[in-house]
């Protein structure tokens, strides 16, 4: 029997959230939370999928002439037929693929926590059914495919190169980064999970304020801060207000579900905090340069803030 195995890891905007859409560079960072796809023969007559965990339904389907033709399971499995529209999947036998991301998952709440499962998910299926293709390629095309179009690439990029990355939408041009020594953080759930495609279509909608020009000048800078900690730390707080001034003029509540909150208390202690990604819940990272500081804030007065607000132990994963 064969057996193939796949994984990616997720990620977190550092910034360039939104603004990266105009053309702005993000810097993202890969993260030690994985999605995996394990790929066996089956023996049956058609090709299965199984997410336990996620769902109960057994997807079913079939490859024939004309393209996938699903039995059962489609709209549970719409990321994999994704997938399959986009490479070129030409198997000689059944195979039954097993999905896993349970890792993303809050084991407290069951919900999902945004740090890019799907872009994931979606690079780990395109490794675990092709040999020798783009992978990057393949798994950016499906992404959109099954986003209807829409975001930038920036998970996607970060799941097939790992590490920390600056990203550029227009010409999807990836330059790995080295994490600034001395440079430490929390990641951060809020207990409240967004849905990006939501606010994607809630910005598109939007009359454009002054703010959008200004935040992608701003992220622009941020992006070059990258080089020690102390610059990262200084450039942030002009950043954060570009960010949330954007944020309220679109109606995206980027800093709702307590986010400003604990931007404002960590400023005060002399630290860093900023939602990541879609914002207004999921996830928001802390960053200072000390652990013990660091630490301190997460069981002090944070906590009284936001009491929903959880540390979420996960570290950098390397290219």
């Amino acid at each position: 029997m064969t057996v193939i195995v796949a994984s990616a890891p997720g990620k977190v905007v550092l910034c360039g959230e939104y603004a990266v859409l105009d053309g702005a560079p993000a810097v993202c960072m890969a993260i030690d939370r994985r999605a995996s796809v394990r790929v066996d023969d089956a023996d049956t007559d058609h090709h299965s999928v199984l997410a336990p965990g996620y769902s109960d339904v057994e997807g079913r389907f079939r490859v024939a002439a004309g393209g996938v033709e699903w039995m059962q399971g489609k709209d549970e499995y719409r990321l994999v037929d994704a997938v399959l529209r986009t490479i070129d999947f030409t198997p000689s036998r059944p195979l039954r693929i097993e999905l896993d991301t349970n890792a993303f998952v809050d084991p407290a709440t069951g919900s999902k926590i945004g740090v890019g499962s799907s872009a994931a998910l979606t690079v780990a299926v395109v490794r675990a059914l092709t040999t020798g293709g783009n992978v990057p390629g393949d798994a950016m095309a499906a992404h959109r495919r099954l986003q209807d179009g829409a975001g930038s690439g920036v998970d996607i990029a970060a799941s097939v190169h790992g590490g920390l990355i600056e990203f550029r939408m227009d010409d999807q041009r990836v330059t790995a980064l080295d994490w600034p020594q001395g440079l430490c953080f929390r990641l951060v759930w809020s207990g409240v999970a967004t849905d990006t495609r939501t606010k994607l279509a809630r910005l598109e909608n939007a009359p454009e304020a002054p703010s959008r020009a200004a935040l992608v000048r701003s992220a622009t800078q941020m992006a070059s801060a990258w080089t020690s900690a102390d610059t990262v730390l200084a450039a942030y707080p002009s950043y954060i207000e570009h960010l949330r001034a954007f944020g309220v003029d679109h109606g995206l509540g980027i800093f709702d579900a307590g986010h400003e909150q604990l931007s404002q208390e960590a400023a005060v202690a002399g630290l860093v905090y900023k939602p990541c990604g879609a914002g207004g819940g999921d996830v928001g990272i802390l960053l200072g340069a000390s652990n013990a500081q660091l630490d301190e804030f997460m069981i002090g007065r944070a906590v009284d803030l936001a009491a929903d607000f959880d540390s979420v132990g996960v570290t950098l994963e390397q290219h």
